[in-house]
């Protein structure tokens, strides 16, 4: 019996910074959100680790256009929330200059708890990601799919880098919450596995052993997730445009459509070893767009650029059947004029160094598109 086609459903996870407009730090709110926010917006908020952070996950979409709306709503929720609160919401993977040593920790028992296991770890975690749900039911085919995914990883992480400072400093990075998300255990990139069983049996070992409680405790770049049908996708910092956000999603779903047509007609695309694709994850770090990837199949350097241009050019058909075209559209920016990641270090070169300016910039991005609740 032929496998069914995947729903190729989509939702998207942000985190969101919590801002305070005068001195542009980061703010510890989570709590007074979460008393408060019900009454003022129609979404869950989800805590984070940190009570700077709050996280907001859109419906499950049929489509890139449901996302697009989807998005755009959450942004304005949580933006609604804010002001009420006299706040600013920031979307990028780090804040340019507030300290991890001042922020407080959510009273929950679960960050009680990670706290205890990871220690300083934990503490130092002040990182802001979206995480992107691809709807793929057959569970054999979510795993074929990650071990191919796990080339593309670098790519998309390189369209997506929005971290380049850390702690007032400029690192030098174009991703540095990536580096610091990998220090944790059980990140970056997955091992190869043959099919479903194999990974239910690697997971059910960590878990007879008491590595982790469960599966949620794997924080793969890309992972079948613990409790839904889906493959998650989670190595892209936070974008700071709806836009850019969209567009990353789109892109994910039409490989996996891609993909999907592949499997259909006994083609794959082929799977390379991991310690492979960390060169270029490690790339894609470093430099962003602007830097060089290697192209396994030739053993060449290439730039980054024209590498994601080559992959854009594979799916193309996807798109088109998805609908996705004109939400697409913003990579080919981000390829002519940089990651917002770029636009911050632009602004800080402008303003002489200027990390209040970059915070104003990146709440500015932020609320680009966003649409306020009635």
């Amino acid at each position: 019996m032929l496998a069914k086609a995947p729903a190729l459903t989509i939702g998207i996870e942000e985190e969101y910074q919590i801002i305070d407009p005068e001195t542009r730090e980061l703010t510890s709110y989570i709590t007074q959100f979460l008393n408060e926010g019900s009454f003022l917006i129609e979404r869950e908020l989800k805590p984070e680790f940190l009570q700077s952070q709050v996280e907001l996950g859109t419906e499950v979409c049929a489509n890139i256009a449901e996302l697009h709306h989807e998005l755009t709503h959450q942004r304005g929720s949580i933006l609604h929330l804010a002001e009420q609160q006299g706040l600013k919401i920031v979307s990028a993977g780090t804040h340019p200059f507030s300290h991890w040593i001042k922020q407080e920790v959510t009273p929950k028992e679960r960050y009680y708890g990670l706290l205890e296991e990871l220690q300083m770890l934990a503490r130092r975690l002040l990182i802001f990601g979206m995480h992107i749900h691809i709807g793929i039911e057959d569970r054999d085919f979510a795993i074929d799919c990650m071990n191919v995914m796990r080339y593309m990883v670098p790519h998309i992480a390189a369209l997506a880098t929005s971290s380049p400072f850390w702690m007032g400093r400029n690192t030098g990075l174009k991703s540095y919450r990536a580096v610091l998300f990998s220090d944790l255990p059980r990140t970056g990139l997955p091992d190869y596995f043959p099919d479903w069983h194999a990974f239910e049996g690697f997971v059910n070992s960590l878990v007879h052993t008491g590595c982790i409680p469960d599966g949620s405790k794997i924080w793969w770049d890309v992972r079948p997730h613990s409790q839904f049908p889906t493959l998650e996708f989670r190595m892209c910092d936070a974008c700071t445009t709806i836009d850019e956000a969209i567009a990353i999603a789109a892109l994910l779903q039409a490989i996996v459509a891609w993909l999907w047509d592949l499997r259909q007609r006994n083609l794959t695309f082929r799977v390379y070893r991991r310690d492979l694709i960390e060169e270029n994850r490690w790339r894609a770090i470093r430099y962003g767009i602007d830097g060089n990837l290697i192209d396994w199949g030739k053993e060449q350097e290439k730039p980054a650029r024209w590498l994601v241009r080559e992959l854009l050019r594979l799916v193309d058909p996807y798109v088109e059947q998805l609908g996705s075209r004109e939400f697409i559209e913003p990579i080919y920016h981000i390829l002519e004029h940089g990651t917002s990641a770029d636009r911050q270090l632009g602004v800080y070169k402008a303003t002489d160094g200027d990390m209040r300016a970059v915070v104003d910039h990146l709440i500015a991005e932020t609320a680009q598109g966003a649409v306020h609740p009635d």
